[in-house]
Formats: C-alpha cells, structure tokens, sequence
C-alpha cells in the first residue's frame, strides 16, 4: 500500500493534496516538505486481494491514528513507534475499497514519547524536524481464516534447544534448519513447546549464525493451510562480576550513538539498502553495535543487523514533560517495543529511559519510581538482557552503570581510572544514580562520548576538531582514555551521522566519511589495557 495517497490536514480537512507513504508530511521525499499542523488525513482506494481474511498492516504512525476501511472504523491506535494491525475482511467489498487514516499528533504536548522530534516548528540544539502520521509502510495481508497468529523462539545456548510458542488451532509442524540441513523438529498443537537442536552454533559478531525456521499449520486431513517462516540465532548476554558477557565470554561492546535520521526521509529510509548501509558503515569503522537513540528503528534494521551480526541497544523515545498520563503512554509503549523486539538476536539491552528525559525537575523518588515500573516490566517481558535503567546518569536499579561523558581525551582517562573515579565524574552534575540506589558491581560503559565536530563545518558539536587530522588524533585519545585498564567494559561513540543541525557525526548526513574509516576502524579496535 505503500505509493501515493491523498492527503489533507486540519479538523476538517479536503483531501486535494497528495502524498507519497512511507514518508512523514515534513520529509521533502513525501512531496509535501512541512509542517501539516497537529491533524493530518490520508485516503487510498484499493481492490481487495482474494482471500478469506484480509488484515492491514500498519508499521508505525505518530501519534494516535484511527482508520475506516469504506466508512467502517477498524483500528484505534495510539503510540507513534509501535506497528499495529486490523482484519478488515467484513469492512471489505470486491472493488474499489475506500481506507481512510486519521493521525493526531500535537506538536506541543511534549507528554507524549517524542525522543529527539522537536515541539517546536524549528528543530534547533539536540532536537531534530518532527514527524507526523505515516511513516513506516502499510500493507495487506491475504490469509486463510484458521492460520498461525503468532510464532514465539527463545533459544536457549546451554540446553542446545529453543522454546516455541505458536498462537494457532491445530497441528503445527516446525522444522529448523541450518546452511539447508535439518537441525531440529517439533510438532503439536498450537502453544508451547520445546525443540531440540541436533548442532549448536552461536550468533555473534563476527559470525552471525542463523537457523531458518518454517512452522506449517495443518487441516484434521493433514494438508496444510498455512506457513510462516522465520529465523532465529542462538546466543546468551548476561552482566555479571562487573563485565559484560557474550556466550559465555567477556565481551566489550564497541558501539556507536545512532539516531537513525536521513536526508529526504527523516525518520523514514528511502529504501531497505539505505538501511542495510548504516550498519555496513559503522561496522567499516570498527564498532560492532550501535545504541539507537530515542528512536524505535524500522524492523528491517533489526533484520540487517541479526543478518550482518551487529549489536543493538534498543531504546525508548522519552516523553519531555512529566506527568501521570505521560508514565501510562510511555510504559504501555515500550511493551509493545520489548514484545516487538525480544526475538532478534541482535538486540542484546534495553534502555527504557535516558538522561531523566522527562524526568529531570521532579522528585527523585517519583523518578526512581517509575523508573522501576519500567525496569521490572521490561525483565517481566524479557529475561533475557540486562536493562540500562536510565541511560547516562540518576539510575535506579540497573543492570549496567551507563554514564555519559564528554569530556576531553585527558578528562576521561582522568575519570575512568577506578569505579571510584567514575562513579564521581558526574559530581555537581548529575550523580551516578539516583538517592536509595548505588552501584552494585554491574559493568560500567561510557555510553556517550565524544560529539566531535570539524570545525567550520557549520552546525554544532560537543567538541572541536580543526582538521580531520586533529579529529583523528582526539578520536584516538578519547578511546585511548577509556580502554586504559580499569572499570570500563565498553563504550558507545556519539555519533555515527550528522544530523540537521548536529554536525558531530564520523560521517555526513548524506552519510560522507569526514576521516579515512580504516584509522578511525583501528582506533576503535583497540584492545582494552593495550599500551
């Protein structure tokens, strides 16, 4: 469904303007280039597939959307990061099918979860051009009516075996394969199961090991009805003894700040290569992951990075102003995200809030509250991956000490020295954790560093460089300053591209190279403790 729509904007609205789905009304790729106002309509007419279910798909729309399908209401749905879906096949005549999207998405209610998109008209400082209604695709989907409505893995390293769960009325066969021989099968009635694998080969970067999984749903004759195919890695993340582990291993996390923003497209990709290319450059420039930053990235991101075995913090778009109805959109989100997320290999964190966006002039223990609201419904859904509790500074609980440091290169060998020294780095700023909680022996990362802009490059940075020589050198001090022996077992560079305004990324925004990727790769990959 993706391609030209209809579009209009206001209460009211006559649809005689176009534009061009996925993109946001603001992006110059939708063909509309700006602001529409806190209301925005879109309508397509479209003939119906054969089928005996039909469900519309939608991947993301900001922030609440409401869709008839032929004057027929279909979907509520509110949160802008989170897809949503609707069977649509009563609404539904043969030809020439009506849909129509309503999106509301107040510029200046900053309670709602935003992350970076701006409240105001103008981005400026850390905050970008904001996007309003469709942004990820639309699409149908023909269906049988009795199908498989779910399909769960939870590999499991050290069993040698991966929990299934299947949402489907009737026999189900799963098969798993590995370089195209089978590897494991199960077969029952839709619910749980346990499937056993006959060769165990970890995901990790480097390599990225993939099974393809294919569950049939059968009739009571035996014939199949329905499949999905899918896949899965077998891996294990845990922190303890103040190191982050990787199947079993030390493993120290070399990541790169993401925002996920393009030229043209905002938000938005302009198609799956431009996607697929942002992991082949940070991984050109040495890191092995990225955090992306207050943005919920489009699935297939994530399929990049399970394919090219890249490393992912996952993170929630913060609301900036704080408030009881605030807390419930932000919480009933971010299941959504962790549900949405919690099978792909490469998702290794979750990071439910950053920086006490939001959060920053309230009462410390309503802080803390609610970020343990967050921190155990995240393990609840997922037990799986440690939790950054408050990405940079004022945690609660944790199960990694993420701070936030850009200082220069001799500041942050200063600082991190000792888990005494950095735990005190942010002293007269922002304290390490919030008051009732204190470190308890969890891994210690250095979560955002560096910003460093070339200078007369136009925009702004964190700090300078006056030349891409400089900017090599400085580069090299800052991960020289953290990989010095002591506490710090990973680190995550700011930023991997420029963005609008924001000019300290290692490449452009049109995604350019400021610095030859192959120094800048070696610099990266240096060994912790290596002279």
């Amino acid at each position: 469904m993706n391609g030209e729509w209809e579009f209009g904007a206001g209460p009211d609205p006559i649809l005689d303007r176009s534009i061009l789905v996925p993109f946001c009304a603001e992006s110059e790729l939708s063909g509309v280039g700006e602001l529409p106002g806190d209301v925005v309509w879109y309508r397509r007419r479209f003939d119906a597939p054969a089928a005996e279910v039909v469900v519309l798909h939608f991947g993301a729309v900001d922030y609440r959307a409401t869709v008839w399908v032929n004057d027929v209401e279909v979907a509520r749905h509110e949160g802008g990061h989170t897809p949503f879906s609707a069977e649509i096949t009563a609404a539904l005549r043969d030809r020439d099918n009506v849909l129509v999207v309503k999106a509301e998405d107040p510029l200046a209610d900053q309670t709602t979860p935003r992350g970076k998109q701006y409240w105001k008209a103008v981005p400026e400082s850390i905050f970008y051009t904001p996007t309003t209604g469709i942004w990820q695709s639309v699409w149908l989907e023909p269906l049988p009516a009795r199908r498989i409505r779910g399909l769960r893995t939870r590999p499991d390293l050290e069993s040698g075996a991966v929990d299934i769960e299947i949402d489907a009325d009737g026999r189900v066969a799963v098969v798993a394969t590995l370089e195209g021989q089978v590897v494991g099968r199960w077969s029952g009635q839709g619910g749980h199961g346990r499937m056993r694998l006959d060769h165990v080969v970890p995901w990790q970067p480097g390599s990225p090991v993939l099974y393809e999984l294919q569950a049939t749903l059968f009739d009571r004759d035996g014939a199949a009805i329905d499949r999905v195919d899918g896949y899965f890695g077998v891996r294990k993340v845990e922190t303890r003894d103040g190191k982050f582990w990787l199947n079993g291993k030390p493993f120290i996390q070399r990541l790169v700040l993401d925002q996920g923003y393009f030229p043209g497209g905002l938000l938005t990709a302009p198609n799956d290569n431009a996607l697929r290319a942002d992991i082949e450059m940070a991984l050109s420039l040495g890191f092995n992951g990225a955090r992306k930053h207050q943005k919920v990235e489009d699935p297939r991101w994530l399929y990049w990075a399970d394919r090219l075995g890249f490393l992912c913090w996952s993170e929630m778009p913060s609301f900036h102003e704080h408030s009881v109805e605030a807390e419930r959109r932000l919480i009933a989100e971010w299941a959504d995200v962790v549900r949405e997320h919690r099978d792909h290999p490469s998702v290794v964190a979750w990071v439910p809030a950053n920086e006490s966006f939001g959060l920053q002039h309230i009462d410390p223990s309503v802080r803390s509250n609610f970020l343990m609201r967050l921190y155990n419904l995240t393990h609840e859904l997922d037990g799986t991956r440690p939790v950054s509790s408050n990405d940079g500074w004022e945690h609660a609980l944790t199960d990694m000490c993420t701070l936030h440091d850009y200082s220069p290169p001799a500041g942050l060998a200063r600082n991190y020295r000792t888990v005494e020294a950095a735990l005190g780095a942010r002293a007269g700023d922002h304290a390490a954790y919030d008051p009732g909680f204190g470190y308890r022996g969890e891994p210690v990362l250095v979560t955002e560093f560096g910003g460093l802009r070339l200078s007369g490059s136009g925009g702004w940075g964190y700090n300078d460089a006056r030349d891409p020589n400089q900017f090599l050198n400085i580069y090299r001090g800052l991960i020289d300053g953290l990989m010095q022996p002591g506490p710090v077992e990973g680190f995550c560079y700011t930023q991997l591209t420029d963005v609008e305004q924001e000019t300290n990324g290692l490449v452009t925004f049109d995604r350019v190279p400021k610095v030859d990727p192959s120094l800048v790769r070696a610099a990266t990959q240096k060994a912790k403790g290596a002279t």
